[in-house]
């Protein structure tokens, strides 16, 4: 799954990367604790195949929602049933999106029960090119929202170590076809990242509470901590 993120990369450079053009209202970085409800970074793409980056609420709120928390807060959407779950599948179809991070956390269980955060990025530093769905959310009242989920398949064999899921991870040469800019085929990208694209390190405890912030929150914790 993805649970919480850290963006550190500055917005002019999403967008040049991405060829988007980007909103005036991106949320501000770095972050080294985005969290669930949070605003996040998504590409998307038109009809004409014009691509926006603009900001979104990690947090997909179905259409029949009368409010936000008018049921499951739903950061993730799986792979394996995307294209048959009510709340995703017309978005599968038709709003499909890239979440852009620079790492994301992930936490095992010591023998106590504890939760110990790990740091996962690529190994080559690039930026993480998360699948994502959204929605134009609209209340009765009016009140509306663009919300975005992030797609999780199974952990590739290193990932299992710490988790059964993971976020899927988008090759750039793939990025067209998640945007529905080069027609049908978009579900043979929800697979498990390969086994030597990640690495990972332990952090300090700090980052599970969603208030903490700051550069410290992703650094390695030392051998004996």
């Amino acid at each position: 799954m993805c649970g919480r993120m850290a963006m550190t990369l500055p917005p002019d450079a999403m967008a040049q990367l991405f060829a988007a053009a980007p909103a005036n209202d991106l949320p501000p970085v770095p972050n080294y604790n985005v969290c669930p409800t949070d605003p996040v970074p998504i590409v998307t793409s038109d009809a004409e195949g014009a691509r926006k980056l603009r900001p979104m609420r990690w947090g997909f709120i179905p259409r029949w929602y009368k409010d936000p928390s008018a049921g499951p807060l739903l950061i993730n959407a799986r792979a394996e049933t995307l294209a048959e779950k009510p709340a995703f599948r017309t978005a599968a179809r038709t709003r499909r999106g890239v979440v852009i991070a620079t790492g994301f956390y992930e936490w095992t269980k010591d023998a106590e029960g504890g939760r110990d955060p790990w740091y996962i990025t690529r190994i080559d530093g690039a930026p993480l090119a998360f699948a994502a769905v959204w929605q134009d959310w609209r209340a009765p009242d009016g009140e509306a929202q663009l919300t975005c989920a992030i797609v999780t398949t199974g952990a590739n064999a290193p990932m299992q170590a710490i988790h059964h899921r993971m976020p899927v991870i988008l090759a750039q040469k793939d990025w067209p076809l998640w945007l529905g800019e080069q027609g049908k085929g978009a579900a043979t990208l929800m697979t498990p990242a390969a086994d030597d694209l990640l690495e990972w390190h332990r952090v300090s405890r700090t980052v599970n509470s969603n208030r903490a912030s700051g550069a410290a929150l992703i650094e390695p914790l030392p051998q004996d901590g």
